[in-house]
């Protein structure tokens, strides 16, 4: 009896030590396998078991967690959604997740080891993490006056501080609600399908994943790479520019609205965005020296994240000198985000530097302890600090005297630049309305804020719309409200803004921004250009 006793012992822990064999493989050495698969949803359900970490604007969260009382319990709430929709993206438990919801989603959901005080044990216990925050850069008074100057109209802002590449605004429009898709309803699958299949595409980012011609704007990188390669010295003497001017290797010809731009100074040309001017200088400073400061302002950089990804902007780099010439004035294949402009206008204001941009300031545990932190860094130097200093000379002209008048502020200097950009086949489609700047307090010691706006409203005349008329003034309210000059609230559209505008057509002259320069050589100029050839 013993006998089989002591085999029924052995059997048994034979058994048991194959278990626990089992149980390692399985959990040990088979769990990542196990955790990937799809069919196994405790990870999904462990996931939204609690409530999603905040995103931060000034301290106050602009997101939240709604208990469903579903099995996937928790679903994302979003507080101004819309207005916060470019920088939170959303979070969908059946769409996943974008922008920042997406690109910090290991602190949002808990899952980042970082979140916790012994991550061997969590490991090893596959305990879940309280949710973390996500502390953005985001001025709300920025942030709302955009939104609110754009109103109704299709566009994009984007605003960074100059000395350090904080994001102060990101603002899109249309945009949309991303509370809509939070959830696992009917409700979720129909806003998905109106969202995508609206015309107006209200879940694109415009102000960091589209890019547009950016008309006359890009001046300001055709004028610093002439000065620095040496081939304007002195921005009051004459330049040899012919009006009109043949473009090289063709017959077609660039035109201007007046005689002044002939052989006129490279601060006047800017001024009044001579585009004869600024294609022969592209011309003259040549394509290696223009690709190498457009690629110093952050064109060409497919690797830009702040922290998700940015479309690139283009400038190319295989032109002939035609093509160079209408890409030297932001015409051709050029392209850029608002996103892009803006840096270039901070990089005038901050000296020449070119400050990587970011939205995330720091993210930090539930509890508030610094989980990570973001610093100020250099991504290029785009110019010589002395070239930065005629920029700013040149645009803080355009809005004393030329054609960014709108976009000037008592108790603050303002540097701009004003750009209508054509677009579709044989430039019919309406233009876009561009201005980019920056601005500084009176007795601050550095600019505060660069701004880049882009308007592309299809509903207006084309002949009424510019640059100055239709996105200075919604810049102006971005720059007073870091300023502290308003509050962001109230409505930035107005229905006596000047139609003036720096609208041009292909070879042929146009009627001349309604701002005009006071008679006498170098007289009056247009802007903008985009022949074919």
């Amino acid at each position: 009896m013993t006998k089989y006793i002591r085999r029924a012992a052995a059997l048994c822990a034979v058994l048991l030590l194959a278990l626990l064999l089992n149980a390692t493989r399985v959990q040990v050495f088979q769990a990542g396998t196990y955790d990937g698969n799809p069919a196994n949803r405790r990870q999904t359900i462990a996931r939204y078991g609690q409530p999603r970490g905040d995103i931060l604007v000034a301290g106050r969260p602009v997101t939240g967690s709604r208990d469903s009382g579903q099995q996937l319990r928790y679903e994302r709430t979003y507080k101004d959604g819309p207005l916060y929709a470019p920088v939170t993206g959303f979070a969908s438990q059946v769409y996943g997740t974008t922008f920042l919801e997406n690109a910090e989603d290991g602190i949002l959901s808990g899952s980042d080891p970082l979140l916790s005080p012994f991550p061997l044990w969590k490991e090893a216990t596959h305990a879940q993490n309280p949710a973390g925050k996500v502390v953005t850069t985001i001025d709300p008074a920025a942030q709302r006056a955009a939104y609110r100057g754009l109103g109704s109209r299709r566009g994009a802002v984007a605003a960074v501080e100059p000395a350090t590449g904080r994001i102060l605004a990101l603002v899109s429009a249309p945009s949309y609600d991303p509370g809509e898709l939070s959830g696992t309803g009917a409700a979720v699958a129909h806003a998905w399908d109106r969202l995508n299949g609206a015309a107006d595409k209200p879940m694109l980012n415009r102000a960091i994943r589209q890019t547009y011609p950016p008309g006359s704007t890009f001046k300001v990188v055709t004028a610093a790479a002439a000065l620095d390669a040496g081939v304007v010295t002195d921005p009051d003497t004459s330049t040899t520019s012919p009006d009109p001017y043949r473009l090289p290797g063709t017959t077609t010809r660039l035109t201007n609205e007046t005689e002044g731009c002939e052989d006129a100074s490279l601060r006047y040309a800017f001024e009044w965005s001579c585009n004869t001017v600024f294609a022969k200088l592209g011309v003259d400073v040549g394509l290696s020296d223009m690709t190498r400061t457009a690629a110093d302002f952050g064109f060409n950089d497919r690797g830009l994240r702040i922290p998700f990804s940015v479309a690139p902007s283009n400038f190319d780099t295989t032109l002939d000198k035609a093509q160079l010439a209408l890409s030297s004035i932001g015409q051709f294949n050029t392209r850029a985000t608002p996103l892009q402009m803006a840096m270039i206008s901070a990089a005038v204001a901050g000296g020449g530097a070119v400050k990587t941009p970011y939205l995330v300031e720091k993210t930090t545990t539930r509890s508030d302890n610094t989980v990570s932190t973001t610093g100020p860094s250099t991504l290029h130097q785009a110019m010589n600090p002395a070239t930065a200093a005629r920029m700013r000379e040149l645009m803080t002209d355009v809005v004393t005297e030329g054609t960014g008048t709108n976009a000037a502020i008592p108790g603050a200097t303002v540097g701009g630049k004003t750009g209508t950009a054509q677009h579709g086949i044989d430039n019919l489609g309406t233009p876009y309305a561009w201005f980019i700047s920056w601005a500084q307090a009176d007795g601050a010691m550095e600019p505060a804020v660069a701004v880049a706006v882009v308007v592309e409203d299809a509903a207006a005349d084309r002949g009424d719309i510019s640059g100055g008329g239709d996105a200075a003034p919604i810049a102006k309210a971005v720059m007073e409200a870091v300023l502290g000059f308003r509050d962001g609230d109230r409505d930035t559209r107005r229905a006596d803004l000047p139609l003036g505008h720096d609208l041009y057509r292909s070879g042929v002259r146009t009627r001349p921004d309604q701002h005009r320069p006071p008679h006498g050589p170098p007289g009056p100029t247009a802007t903008g250009g985009t022949p074919t050839h």
